[in-house]
């Protein structure tokens, strides 16, 4: 199962939702891990380091830093980009099939959007 990570700017119903589906989902949210208030590339610093796929909202910024990163050869293991207007219940169900039938590793270098087109 995918390990994941979710922003600080991500709706926390969204992980509240995951983890009522999946208990044992591996999903850590950015604050718990100490990094409230981090810049991005910093949140992706330590996302590479845990080989955590991202979960954001931030479509302004997350996704150039993640470019930059790839851009200067450094470990991407992935972002997702949630819409904050998508319907909630496919979001978490999108992300739910993302993290049970990915293989470790599928989502390195990239950036995907949810919901799943």
């Amino acid at each position: 199962m995918l390990k994941l990570a979710s922003d600080e700017n991500l709706n926390n119903n969204i992980v509240r939702g995951l983890l009522r589906k999946r208990p044992d989902l591996d999903i850590v949210r950015i604050q718990d891990a100490g990094l409230i208030g981090a810049d991005d590339p910093t949140v992706l610093e330590w996302t590479a380091g845990e080989n955590r796929v991202l979960l954001t909202h931030d479509v302004a910024t997350m996704t150039r830093y993640a470019y930059e990163r790839l851009e200067a050869g450094l470990a991407m293991p992935g972002v997702f980009e949630v819409d904050p207007f998508a319907p909630m219940g496919q979001v978490i169900e999108d992300i739910l099939l993302l993290a049970e039938f990915s293989f470790e590793g599928e989502w390195e270098g990239q950036i995907g959007y949810i919901p799943l087109k």
